[in-house]
């Protein structure tokens, strides 16, 4: 699939960019607070620009779409390089460049989100998403934070210029995937942009996993703001172990994608997805109370992640299967604004509470948010919900 080769370089470029900038940011300052805000302004865009992106991906060819987004992308990494290379760097520099480099992946995202089944059938939808978000979040990120870590410790512009040119890349293969051409609207794009938003909201199961992203997005937002100053200050370790960390997520994304489709085809989607949220709920407390020992931690990161995936297959594939083609680009950029427009305020909460009560009680909290998710999971995706939309989705208009 050339999608692949796409989000290789493309997630290079965005892990790089994302691995280094906590590690600049504490390099400006230390404040729990401020290095919040950083989080905070950089999952902005998921709130405010999402819903108008869904429009763009259902109206403009998804491969333009996605061929762009990478160009924002390099200019953003490029501008980031500069500074840094420069000895400029400061906090506003690096607010208004997380904020860019979020906007170029709310329409990177959304529009290879729609792609997707354009390129494979129904059955291997599962798939197909577990494939793409390994390169995404797994072996791409295996290999990139640790090298970001040497790279900072060498040139703090380095990460920046290596992703400007995996996001020119990107960019470039992006352009020669084949893609469905669009028919010309005619509809006010307000008019489309809540056309979207209602089928996510009317359909019991997507607005049931939409409320529980929701819930789990909060929480993920307020460990992963405080997350650099967790690993330099409750474990010590230096941007090599930070990036070695970072490392751990992406081996439970990749351990665990080679069963997510066994786990999927034999316990169905609905215990699926019970069985990772409430296993979130341990790793977080893990997170929390675990002595400070890196490889301790890193091993509760690599069980963490690898349940994750299980759930984040499940919920990609069930917006796609039960959200017709011309309006996907629309639901899958409408959950991403209601479900992750929480994380803004999720990284401000974290750096509030790292602020009044330690960087422990950070993820006290996360456990608690995820341990109201897993009821709700329980309660409200179960197998006769699936079932229901099932039905629904093959009725007659």
């Amino acid at each position: 699939m050339r999608l692949q080769a796409v989000m290789v370089s493309g997630s290079a470029a965005e892990g790089l960019l994302l691995a280094a900038i906590p590690l600049l940011a504490v390099s400006v300052t230390t404040d729990p607070r401020q290095v919040s805000l950083i989080n905070v302004v950089g999952e902005a865009p998921w709130l405010l620009l999402s819903l108008f992106a869904g429009v763009l991906i259902d109206r403009v060819r998804r491969t333009t779409v996605l061929a762009w987004a990478y160009a924002v992308l390099a200019g953003a990494a490029v501008v980031l390089a500069a500074v840094t290379s420069g000895k400029v760097l400061s906090l506003p520099v690096l607010l208004v460049v997380a904020f860019v480099i979020t906007s170029a992946r709310v329409l990177g995202d959304g529009a290879s989100g729609a792609l997707v089944p354009e390129l494979v059938g129904p059955g291997q939808l599962a798939h197909a998403n577990a494939r793409l978000t390994v390169i995404d979040q797994g072996v791409v990120r295996f290999v990139v934070p640790p090298l970001t870590g040497f790279l900072v410790a060498v040139s703090g512009g380095a990460p920046a210029w290596l992703a400007a040119g995996c996001a020119v890349l990107a960019f470039v293969l992006a352009r020669r995937i084949p893609s469905q051409s669009v028919v010309a609207a005619t509809t006010h794009p307000l008019r489309d942009l809540s056309g979207g938003l209602r089928h996510l909201v009317r359909t019991p199961l997507l607005r049931s996993i939409t409320i529980n992203v929701a819930l789990g997005s909060f929480a993920a937002s307020a460990g992963n703001a405080m997350f650099v100053l967790y690993a330099t200050q409750v474990l010590h370790v230096g941007p090599v172990g930070y990036g070695l960390l970072l490392a751990c997520l992406a081996v439970g994304w990749v351990a665990s994608s080679f069963v997510v489709q066994k786990v999927v085809d034999r316990l169905g989607y609905s215990w699926s997805m019970r069985f990772a949220q409430s296993f979130g709920v341990v790793t977080e407390l893990l997170i929390a109370f675990v002595p400070p020992w890196p490889p301790l931690v890193g091993v509760v990161l690599v069980s963490l992640t690898a349940t994750v995936l299980i759930w984040n297959v499940c919920s990609q594939s069930s917006r796609q299967r039960f959200t017709p083609a011309p309006l996907l680009g629309r639901v899958l950029t409408s959950h991403r604004a209601l479900a992750w427009g929480l994380t803004p305020l999720g990284a401000l909460t974290g750096g509030l509470v790292a602020a009044h009560w330690g960087l422990r009680a950070v993820w006290v909290v996360a456990a608690g948010i995820q341990a109201v998710s897993a009821v709700l999971v329980w309660f409200t995706l179960s197998p006769a919900a699936f079932r229901y939309a099932e039905e629904a989705a093959v009725a007659p208009a």
